[in-house]
Protein backbone atom coordinates (compact mmCIF):
# COMPACT_ATOMS: atom_id res chain seq x y z
CA UNK A 1 0.00 0.00 0.00
CA UNK A 2 0.99 2.92 -0.56
CA UNK A 3 0.62 6.24 1.69
CA UNK A 4 1.90 9.74 0.42
CA UNK A 5 1.50 12.99 2.72
CA UNK A 6 2.40 16.73 1.00
CA UNK A 7 3.68 19.50 3.30
CA UNK A 8 5.38 22.97 2.72
CA UNK A 9 2.19 25.05 0.85
CA UNK A 10 1.55 28.05 1.72
CA UNK A 11 1.13 31.66 0.64
CA UNK A 12 3.85 33.51 -1.13
CA UNK A 13 4.49 36.81 -3.19
CA UNK A 14 5.31 36.78 -6.68
CA UNK A 15 8.95 36.38 -7.29
CA UNK A 16 9.32 34.03 -3.60
CA UNK A 17 10.11 30.58 -3.05
CA UNK A 18 8.52 27.26 -1.55
CA UNK A 19 9.63 23.78 -1.00
CA UNK A 20 6.67 21.29 -1.10
CA UNK A 21 7.59 17.78 0.50
CA UNK A 22 6.04 14.48 0.12
CA UNK A 23 6.46 11.50 2.78
CA UNK A 24 5.87 8.13 1.45
CA UNK A 25 5.66 5.08 2.40
CA UNK A 26 5.08 1.87 0.11
CA UNK A 27 6.16 1.59 -3.53
CA UNK A 28 7.40 4.92 -4.72
CA UNK A 29 10.14 4.24 -7.61
CA UNK A 30 7.94 6.53 -10.13
CA UNK A 31 7.07 9.45 -9.00
CA UNK A 32 5.43 13.29 -9.67
CA UNK A 33 3.71 16.21 -8.56
CA UNK A 34 0.39 17.26 -9.92
CA UNK A 35 -1.29 20.71 -9.83
CA UNK A 36 -4.90 21.87 -10.29
CA UNK A 37 -6.50 25.30 -9.95
CA UNK A 38 -9.84 26.04 -9.63
CA UNK A 39 -11.71 25.51 -12.75
CA UNK A 40 -8.75 24.19 -14.85
CA UNK A 41 -7.72 20.56 -16.03
CA UNK A 42 -5.32 19.06 -13.55
CA UNK A 43 -1.64 19.72 -14.31
CA UNK A 44 1.40 17.45 -14.75
CA UNK A 45 4.22 19.22 -13.46
CA UNK A 46 7.03 16.77 -12.91
CA UNK A 47 7.91 13.63 -12.62
CA UNK A 48 10.91 11.46 -11.46
CA UNK A 49 11.53 7.79 -12.04
CA UNK A 50 13.67 5.14 -9.82
CA UNK A 51 16.94 6.42 -12.02
CA UNK A 52 16.23 9.64 -11.11
CA UNK A 53 15.43 10.98 -14.77
CA UNK A 54 13.20 13.87 -14.41
CA UNK A 55 10.09 15.86 -17.27
CA UNK A 56 9.07 19.54 -16.50
CA UNK A 57 6.01 20.84 -18.01
CA UNK A 58 7.11 23.78 -19.95
CA UNK A 59 5.26 26.19 -17.59
CA UNK A 60 7.78 25.56 -14.81
CA UNK A 61 10.78 24.78 -16.34
CA UNK A 62 13.99 26.50 -15.10
CA UNK A 63 11.76 27.43 -12.15
CA UNK A 64 11.11 24.05 -10.33
CA UNK A 65 13.36 21.34 -9.65
CA UNK A 66 12.05 17.84 -8.42
CA UNK A 67 14.01 15.54 -6.34
CA UNK A 68 14.24 12.50 -3.51
CA UNK A 69 15.83 11.73 -0.70
CA UNK A 70 15.43 7.86 -0.56
CA UNK A 71 16.96 7.19 2.86
CA UNK A 72 13.99 9.71 4.09
CA UNK A 73 11.35 8.36 1.42
CA UNK A 74 11.09 11.93 0.44
CA UNK A 75 9.82 13.60 -2.46
CA UNK A 76 10.50 17.34 -3.14
CA UNK A 77 9.37 20.35 -4.95
CA UNK A 78 11.77 23.09 -5.08
CA UNK A 79 9.67 26.28 -6.56
CA UNK A 80 11.67 29.27 -7.54
CA UNK A 81 10.37 32.56 -9.21
CA UNK A 82 6.70 31.89 -8.45
CA UNK A 83 4.32 33.18 -10.09
CA UNK A 84 0.25 33.72 -9.75
CA UNK A 85 -0.39 31.79 -12.15
CA UNK A 86 1.44 28.82 -10.42
CA UNK A 87 -1.26 29.41 -7.59
CA UNK A 88 -3.12 25.89 -7.34
CA UNK A 89 -3.72 22.79 -5.20
CA UNK A 90 -0.23 20.27 -5.29
CA UNK A 91 -0.61 16.70 -5.19
CA UNK A 92 1.96 13.99 -4.90
CA UNK A 93 1.37 11.06 -7.07
CA UNK A 94 3.25 7.60 -7.65
CA UNK A 95 2.51 4.94 -9.80
CA UNK A 96 4.22 1.36 -9.94
CA UNK A 97 6.11 0.12 -12.59
CA UNK A 98 3.81 -1.83 -15.02
CA UNK A 99 1.20 0.90 -14.08
CA UNK A 100 1.44 3.76 -17.28
CA UNK A 101 -1.01 6.03 -15.08
CA UNK A 102 -0.04 7.62 -11.19
CA UNK A 103 -3.15 5.56 -9.38
CA UNK A 104 -1.50 6.93 -5.58
CA UNK A 105 -1.99 10.17 -4.21
CA UNK A 106 -1.42 12.08 -1.36
CA UNK A 107 -4.19 15.28 0.24
CA UNK A 108 -2.93 17.79 -1.54
CA UNK A 109 -1.36 21.11 -0.71
CA UNK A 110 -2.44 24.67 -1.74
CA UNK A 111 0.00 27.08 -2.84
CA UNK A 112 -0.91 30.81 -3.43
CA UNK A 113 0.91 33.29 -5.11
CA UNK A 114 -0.35 36.84 -4.91
CA UNK A 115 0.85 39.99 -6.80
Amino acid sequence: QVQLVESGGGSVQSGGSLRLSCAASGYTRHMAWFRQAPGKERERVATIDNDSSTTYADSVKGRFSISRDNAKNTLYLQMNSLKPEDTAMYYCAARRSWEQNYNYWGQGTQVTVSS
